[in-house]
């Protein structure tokens, strides 16, 4: 996998707008933070695809995780703090997010039960397909620490699969959506409809 994490890595950089993102997340010292979803895996779609790199990117997901206190007050601080630190457009495409509370919102808004997590990189095994669980850290040393529960593969592969940890619902509608912008996107047999 280090091969495949390291080409990641290459096209990461090359992505002006994420390379601020995870500058800013790294100077704001969030507890476990990380960039995960579309921001990760988008800009691979698009080098393989010959797209501009930052293609279809709608926002940057950057998680964090506190458990210390689980009040959305608290989550909201952190959030405004945050975006005072981005200018526009960033302030309003960076969507910051505790990972440490998302058990307590995730059933009413998706209509699925959901454990607490122990901390942000365990979400993405939670992810609907392994092709959308990768995230990325920018370190101090500036190295950048990927994460990819399920490898890369899948990212690379343009292969969208069902997580085998979760059958998530309304998948059918992900891909369809993520088929519109990529259509070069190879669907596992029996997820092109609910």
């Amino acid at each position: 996998m280090s091969d495949l994490e390291d080409r990641l890595r290459a096209i990461l950089r090359a992505v002006p707008s994420l390379t601020t993102v995870m500058r800013v997340a790294r100077d704001q010292a969030l507890p476990d933070w990380l960039v995960f979803s579309g921001a990760i895996y988008q800009p691979v779609w698009n080098h393989l695809t010959g797209r501009p790199l930052d293609f279809g990117i709608k926002d940057y997901d950057l998680a964090y995780f506190d458990a210390t206190d689980l009040s959305y007050e608290a989550e909201d601080k952190v959030i405004k703090r945050v975006a005072t630190a981005f200018e526009p457009p960033l302030r309003d495409q960076v969507e910051v997010r505790n990972q440490a509370r998302v058990h307590l919102w995730f059933e009413a808004h998706f209509g699925e039960p959901y454990a607490p997590l122990t901390h942000s990189a365990e979400a993405l095994t939670r992810f609907a397909a392994p092709v959308f669980a990768v995230g990325a850290r920018l370190e101090a040393d500036d190295s950048l620490t990927i994460f990819a529960p399920f490898g890369l593969e899948d990212v690379f592969a343009m292969r969208i699969g069902p997580n085998p940890l979760r059958r998530a619902k309304g998948l059918p509608k992900i891909i369809a959506s993520a088929k519109a912008r990529w259509p070069e996107l190879v669907v596992a047999e029996g997820l092109d409809s609910d």
